[in-house]
C-alpha cells in the first residue's frame, strides 16, 4: 500500500525547488468534479497555492483532458504550462496560443464530424453532454435522468466510433473518442519534460487518464531520465484502484492537494504549522470541497 504524504516525503523537491517539476492533473485533482464540467472550478485557496508554488519551483504544469486555452483559463495561472487534450496540446507560460502535436492535428475534423453526427435527439432527451476538447470529443452521463440509459448509449457510440476506425477511452462517467494515435498524459509529459533540466517530478492525479502519467514518470526514473519521481493518487470513492496500488502515495480529494501545495511550500515541521481548522490558515476547508 502506498505510504501517506509527508513533509519528509517531499522533502527532496523542497531542497531544490529549481530542479523540480510539479505537474497535476485538474478535473478531480484541483477542481472538485461536477455534474456539469462546464462549472468546475479550481476554489481560490487552491489557486493562490498553486501560484506561490510556481514562483518557487522550476517546472510547473497542468495536465488536463481539456483544451489547453480552457485548462488555463479555468486554474487562471499565467505564471504555468498547461498540457491539453491529454498532452496533445502545449501552452507554455508566456505563450498566447498552444501548440498542437503536428503527428495528430490532422484527426481534428474526422473527430469533430463525428461528434456532430453522435449528437442525435435521442443522446440529448437522455441528457447525455457533448464536451468539445479539440481533438477528442467526450460524451458525460453524469447526472443524467436515467444514468443506465444514458450509459446504454454511450456503449453505443463506443461501438460505433471503434467501428470507424476511432479510439474510445473511459473515465469517470465520461467516454472520449480520440484519432486512433497515442494520446495520453504519459506521452505528454515525457515530450514536455525531455525539453525541462529537471532531476525530480511530482505528479498528482485522479483517474484512469492519471495512470499513464504515473507509468510514464516511472520509465523515466528508470532510464535514468530523472533521479526521483513521486507519483501522488488523489483519492475518491469512483476512482479506479490503481490509483492506490500504482502510486507512492496517496491523498484524500481536492482538500488533499491543497495539503499537498501548502507542504511543498512549508519548511516547518509539520506539527508547527498553524491548525488548517483556522478559517485564516491556507488549509482551511474551502466550501467547494465539502
Amino acid at each position: 500500500m502506498p505510504a501517506t504524504l509527508s513533509l519528509d516525503a517531499l522533502a527532496p523537491l523542497r531542497q531544490d525547488p529549481a530542479r523540480a517539476a510539479i505537474l497535476l492533473d485538474i478535473d478531480g485533482t484541483l477542481a472538485p468534479i461536477v455534474d456539469l464540467a462546464s462549472d468546475a472550478r479550481v476554489p481560490e485557496r487552491t489557486r493562490q497555492l498553486l501560484a506561490e508554488v510556481a514562483k518557487r519551483y522550476g517546472v510547473v504544469a497542468c495536465v488536463s483532458g481539456r483544451r489547453a486555452s480552457e485548462a488555463r483559463a479555468m486554474v487562471s495561472v499565467g505564471t504555468i504550462s498547461y498540457l491539453g487534450s491529454h498532452g496533445a496540446e502545449l501552452l507554455r507560460a508566456g505563450w498566447t496560443q498552444p501548440v498542437l502535436d503536428e503527428n495528430v492535428a490532422h484527426w481534428a475534423r474526422r473527430v469533430q464530424e463525428f461528434g456532430r453526427e453522435a449528437d442525435t435527439a435521442e443522446l440529448r432527451r437522455q441528457r447525455v453532454r457533448i464536451e468539445d476538447k479539440g481533438l477528442i470529443v467526450a460524451f458525460h452521463w453524469r447526472g443524467a435522468p436515467d444514468e443506465d440509459a444514458a450509459r446504454a448509449g454511450i456503449d453505443a457510440i463506443a461501438a460505433r466510433a471503434e467501428s470507424a476506425g476511432l479510439r474510445t477511452h473511459w473515465g469517470r462517467k465520461v467516454l472520449e473518442v480520440r484519432p486512433p494515435v497515442r494520446i495520453d498524459k504519459g506521452v505528454g509529459i515525457s515530450t514536455f519534460l525531455a525539453e525541462e533540466d529537471v532531476d525530480i517530478a511530482l505528479y498528482a492525479g485522479d483517474d484512469r487518464t492519471d495512470l499513464d502519467a504515473f507509468r510514464a514518470l516511472a520509465e523515466l526514473a528508470e532510464e535514468g531520465r530523472l533521479k526521483r519521481v513521486l507519483r501522488v493518487g488523489v483519492y475518491s470513492d469512483e476512482g479506479p484502484d490503481e490509483i492506490s496500488s500504482e502510486s507512492d502515495f496517496v491523498i484524500d480529494g481536492t482538500g488533499g492537494v491543497r495539503d499537498l501545495l501548502w507542504m511543498l511550500l512549508e519548511p516547518a515541521a509539520e506539527g508547527n504549522r498553524a491548525s488548517s481548522t483556522d478559517a485564516n490558515h491556507p488549509l482551511a476547508t474551502d466550501p467547494i470541497d465539502q
